[in-house]
């Protein structure tokens, strides 16, 4: 393929939705998420996100990132306020409506209410679930950190419950989250299913890692 060379200056000037777009598909297929939060007042949240990623397993901690809340910012607000939250995997048959809570309602609308999703609870949480999202996890506010070079900020929560369809655990310990028909994305509006190709061994300096069965 034909290569096309973008310097910083190339970049700084585009058009800003243009460049929004080029950079968020830069880093490739990212996970799809719904962060499902709720105030104090018992009004719900509901918005996608692409930015989840793992962050330790002893404890178990995942972080995201938010936006400058320099203007409103609802799933923000709610956590900081409750201190409790969901992330919701977005499968093949939600992803329309999820992509639609990206969509800047005001504060009074909930976005389970505005899409069709259904808010689901448990009861070791507060916040609410996606009822049709397959696999879905709660979490509690851990830290915030603000990040100087661009004004967002950083999430972090520890995970307090898991729900998993059975037939999606891995014999070594790991999610099957084809079978679960997770789904991800590119850029700002790319939504892709996946195939795998295949799981590998555990890599070794004196092995060269092979296909698991």
């Amino acid at each position: 393929m034909k290569a096309t060379h973008f310097s910083e200056k190339d970049i700084l000037q585009m058009e800003s939705r243009s460049r929004a777009a080029f950079i968020n598909s830069l880093h490739g297929f990212k996970s799809a998420s719904l962060i499902g939060t709720i105030d104090a007042k018992g009004k719900t949240n509901l918005a996608i996100f692409n930015s989840v990623f793992h962050l330790g397993a002893n404890p178990a901690l995942v972080g995201f990132i938010s936006r400058p809340d320099s203007a409103e910012r609802h799933t923000l607000d709610n956590i900081l306020e409750t201190k409790f939250y969901t992330i919701n995997h977005i499968n093949k048959d939600i992803y329309l409506l999820a992509h639609q809570t990206s969509a800047r309602y005001p504060k009074q609308v909930s976005e389970f209410e505005a899409t069709g999703l259904t808010e689901e609870y448990t009861t070791l949480l507060q916040a609410p679930y996606v009822k049709e999202s397959h696999i879905k996890y709660g979490l509690s506010f851990a830290e915030k950190h603000e990040l100087k070079i661009n004004d967002t900020i950083l999430i972090i929560g520890k995970i307090e419950e898991i729900i998993i369809p059975k037939n999606c655990l891995l014999p070594h310990g790991g999610i099957d989250i084809e079978k679960a028909e997770t789904i991800a994305i590119s850029g700002l509006d790319g939504y892709h299913s996946t195939q795998l190709l295949s799981r590998l061994s555990y890599a070794k300096p004196d092995k060269l890692s092979e296909e698991l069965k």
